[in-house]
């Protein structure tokens, strides 16, 4: 069995990218939409009041996800973006994995972007990044009184987790917070529009405006929606569970991921604490089922059945007798996994919808990061010599 040795949390291959195109190919595909409509018509319109926004801000905190550190920004806003102060908050951090974390770091650091891996539901994470954003206004105190600081990004990227978390942080700050007057840009001079905001400091006045600016993902080539799709992005009808499924199966095939869980826990490929029973009522909006074994809690019921997905694609990848660089082996290795899947996940085999019910649960598993953290964008390579 051939493997592609790029490691288990970034890189990508030939033949996932080969096999994604023949998989999703019947689609078509148009970066500006095409047969595949990623976005509503209405984004275009909220793409032009954040360049208004943009205007009367003098930063912006760009919220990008951990695991998609290029794919999540828009292309088209990004020099309106760079000749802002700003801040690239990688949030999800707990999703991401931490070895090559270090490495998208310091690829923004050598284009001197400011970057924070962050949490946004921890407060201490959240603490650091208004501690970053209070030094990179320093500059601006002698000038402006009144500060405003804005929140972007791409949809799902936990724009709205930050700032609640903003929010809680300022009101521990500020119990009393006001009102934000600030000169907007329009037709007439001197006009001032009330923007509501959080207040996180005084001498200078810094307010966090409290609604995000919704932008829409770039979408150059398949691969890069469908890894938005896979992060929660774009929306699953739009591409449809069982395609990011498969795509998420390429992902890990040819990386070998499944074979490092073997070293990951001892335990887990050494069985489970219980055997299923034979049926078993599934609600596809939860992993959990209406019935579960006795004396079995949900944390043990979810974590027996990450063990169970494992073991399957462990031993599906292991006695695989197929090159996963291969785009036809890898298709069909895909196919008997999902079959492994199906049994390890508990779902009824006479079900019609088996396979959006495997490719449902499946993708929770990934997206809640029971699988492992992982960073689905390549790190670009670093010219040393400019």
């Amino acid at each position: 069995m051939a493997i592609g040795r790029s490691g288990s949390s970034s890189g990508g291959s030939s033949a996932a990218k080969a096999a994604v195109k023949k998989a999703l190919g019947e689609m078509g595909f148009n970066s500006s939409g095409g047969a595949i409509n990623w976005f509503p018509g209405h984004m275009a319109a909220a793409t032009r009041a954040i360049r208004d926004r943009l205007k009367v801000s003098d930063l912006v905190i760009e919220v990008r996800d951990s695991r998609i550190p290029l794919s999540s920004v828009n292309a088209d806003l990004q020099p309106h973006l760079s000749k802002k102060r700003r801040v690239i908050a990688l949030n999800k951090k707990d999703l991401a994995n931490p070895n090559v974390m270090h490495k998208w770091t310091h690829y923004f650091d050598s284009r001197n972007q400011d970057c924070l891996p962050i949490n946004a539901h921890s407060k201490s994470s959240v603490k650091k990044l208004l501690d970053l954003v209070e030094v990179k206004l320093k500059e601006v105190i002698s000038r402006e009184p009144t500060l405003l600081v804005m929140v972007v990004g791409v949809p799902n990227v936990g724009k709205s987790a930050l700032i609640n978390s903003i929010h809680r942080i300022a009101s521990s700050r500020f119990p009393v917070q006001e009102k934000i007057k600030r000169a907007t840009v329009g037709p007439l001079p001197g006009v001032t529009q009330d923007i509501a905001g959080f207040k996180i400091a005084h001498h200078p006045s810094i307010y966090v405006l409290d609604t995000p600016g919704v932008l829409v993902p770039s979408i150059p080539d398949i691969e890069t929606g469908l890894k938005l799709a896979l992060a929660g992005s774009v929306k699953d009808s739009v591409v449809g569970e069982e395609r990011i499924a498969q795509y998420l199966l390429a992902v890990l095939n040819t990386r070998g991921t499944p074979l490092h869980w073997k070293h990951s826990n001892n335990r887990r490929m050494e069985g489970i604490r219980y055997e299923p029973e034979e049926k078993h009522d599934y609600n596809l909006k939860d992993l959990r089922p209406k019935k579960k074994p006795p004396n079995v809690s949900d944390v043990l019921y979810i974590e027996d059945m990450v063990t169970e997905v494992q073991r399957a694609l462990y031993f599906s990848l292991s006695e695989f007798d197929g090159d996963v660089e291969n785009e036809n082996d890898l298709e069909c290795l895909i196919e008997q996994q999902f079959e492994a899947l199906e049994k390890a996940l508990r779902i009824p085999h006479k079900a019609s919808e088996a396979r959006i019910m495997v490719s449902k649960k499946f993708l929770t598993l990934f997206r809640t990061g029971k699988l492992g953290p992982f960073i689905l964008d390549d790190v670009p390579e670093v010219n040393t010599a400019s």
